[in-house]
């Protein structure tokens, strides 16, 4: 008889952890407390005996070679919500810990932002009024020594880089930092401290009364961070607002319901769910709006999802802004998170987000192995650079308020379309543009400028990126591995300059700068400012 092969001898352990979990799952549904779904503590998986617990004892101790029973079972976990939805997923302890420090608005550092330039760890910011700038680091210093051992010049990962960096609060650790064309090196005893992870990366005035924001996530912060930008926008004169919501994945809904809460006034409906084993809940504005802002244009793209989708429905479906850009993500679907008994995390789809009208905002999923690449699909079927290619997976017809028509069946489609510029899109700026922010570190430590701007708005008016610094870039760029390519660097050169040009401005006055770079000709945001200054409500 033939030796069973490794899959044969796996397949029974794989089944019975499906089996298992899926009993579990089926039977262990949690109830709903606040806006994280979260399974109370006797919810946990049981740690008494079962037929996959049977299954590993025996396995542990008769099978004829060592194997990793948690790697089994990991193994019959993915294998289950493989065959659920693309958003049902298992977290390990590890994955957890990093995403709740992200989602929780801040974590314990030093408080740096860095950059490893010719494996060379250097300071791009020392974060305001952080461990790091209260010690005396500045941007463009470079970390020799971390608690005396050398961390220059041996390979060291970025990963490795945030673990000796990161601790807890209120420990220290020592600096070896060699400023400038200094020879010696400066020591700094850095006492760690809370670090805020902000989800509002920009905030400033476009014209006399139009303000503009940009939100990377929604994050535990994000509201509050939200309102305090706004409210300094208006004490300059904000009348209108320009909310930049491209390439947000989302996060928490009650940060996302919380934001709207300044736009309509109390009882209006934003958002519901709704699920086979989950009765609708309505999620309603508690009208707590602190300002009175006129018009409203919500910027959107293929990487806007979720929450986002929610703010941009919520806008769209009663009329109060316009959403300019590209059909967002399509990720309508909630995660209930299950509690595991190895600190690790079970998220599992239970119900499904509509905007106010009725509309699912999830894509088709089902039998879609390209689902993860939907982005890539959109781009070759061309969709994203031109609007009359869109095929609608879900021609039913909704209405917002007031009588227009809009669609459901993957993402919010915007009022006005913004196509892709694809016109210097090729293999060598994709190649070149990683190079970008280490170059213009090193070009600024050895030309700084002279004399150093005192605000944003004064450089970006008399500073102009010669075609000289962007052949400098392409010489960086090929003596890091990148082969000049004259006909394609021609065609990318003026994107890659206007790329230069913010993050210089990102290193003298930081994210403001860099997003007041990169919107002085973006067309979304001139769209906006259009349609604001011209006090027309959206239409079709």
């Amino acid at each position: 008889m033939a030796a069973p092969t490794a899959l044969q001898v796996r397949l029974p352990l794989l089944l019975a952890g499906v089996l298992t979990l899926g009993m579990f799952i089926g039977q262990q549904l949690p109830r709903y407390k606040g806006h994280v779904w979260v399974a109370p503590a006797s919810h946990r998986l049981s740690t008494s005996s079962g037929l996959l617990e049977e299954v590993m004892r025996f396995v542990e101790a008769r099978y004829v070679d060592s194997i990793s029973t948690e790697d089994l079972q990991k193994e019959a976990v993915d294998y289950l919500l493989s065959h659920l939805d693309p958003h049902s997923a298992y977290l390990s302890p590890e994955e957890l810990s990093l995403e709740e420090e992200m989602m929780s608005g801040s974590f314990e550092g030093i408080g740096i932002e860095f950059l490893v330039v010719d494996d060379t760890i250097q300071v791009v910011t020392a974060i305001a009024g952080g461990p790091s700038e209260r010690a005396g680091i500045l941007p463009g210093d470079k970390i020799i020594t971390v608690s005396d051992t050398v961390v220059a010049g041996v390979g060291i990962s970025n990963t490795d880089i945030v673990r000796r960096l990161r601790g807890p609060q209120g420990s220290t650790v020592r600096l070896g930092i060699l400023r400038g064309r200094e020879g010696k090196l400066r020591h700094f005893i850095v006492e760690r401290d809370i670090i805020p992870v902000h989800s509002v990366d920009a905030a400033y005035m476009l014209d006399d009364d139009i303000g503009y924001i940009k939100i990377n996530r929604f994050s535990a912060m994000t509201h509050q961070e939200f309102m305090e930008a706004l409210e300094r926008l208006v004490q300059r004169g904000l009348k209108h607002l320009v909310l930049d919501l491209r390439g947000n994945p989302g996060g928490y809904l009650n940060e996302a319901v919380d934001l709207l809460g300044q736009f309509f006034p109390k009882g209006k409906l934003l958002v519901y769910t709704e699920g086979r084993a989950e009765a609708r809940r309505d999620y309603k504005s508690q009208g707590r709006a602190r300002f009175d802002i006129a018009g409203v244009a919500v910027l959107v793209d293929e990487g806007s999802a979720s929450a986002s989708e929610i703010v941009a429905g919520a806008m769209q479906d009663h009329d109060r802004g316009w959403v300019i850009g590209r059909r967002t993500f399509g990720k309508g679907l909630v995660q209930e998170q299950y509690a595991l008994s190895n600190g690790g995390a079970l998220r599992l789809t239970t119900a499904r987000y509509y905007t106010p009208s009725g509309r699912c905002i999830q894509r088709p999923y089902a039998d879609d192995p390209d689902y993860d690449y939907d982005a890539e699909r959109r781009l070759k079927n061309g969709e994203l650079t031109d609007s009359a290619a869109l095929k609608l997976a879900d021609t039913t017809r909704y209405f917002t308020g007031a009588g227009r028509v809009v669609y459901g069946g993957g993402g919010i489609l915007p009022d006005v379309f913004i196509p892709l510029d694809t016109s210097y899109a090729n293999d060598y700026y994709s190649a070149a543009l990683p190079h970008l922010s280490p170059f213009v570190a090193q070009w600024m430590e050895e030309k700084p400028i002279k004399p150093e701007p005192t605000d944003a708005g004064t450089f970006l008016r008399q500073f102009t990126v010669p075609n000289q610094l962007a052949r400098q870039l392409a010489d960086y760029a090929a003596a890091h591995g990148v082969p000049f390519d004259e006909r394609q660097w021609a065609r990318c050169r003026s994107e890659l300059q206007r790329q230069l040009k913010a993050q210089i401005a990102r290193r003298l006055f930081q994210n403001e700068g860099y997003y007041r770079a990169l919107n002085d000709d973006d067309p979304a945001v001139e769209k906006a400012v259009q349609l604001l200054r011209s006090g027309t409500p959206p239409a079709r």
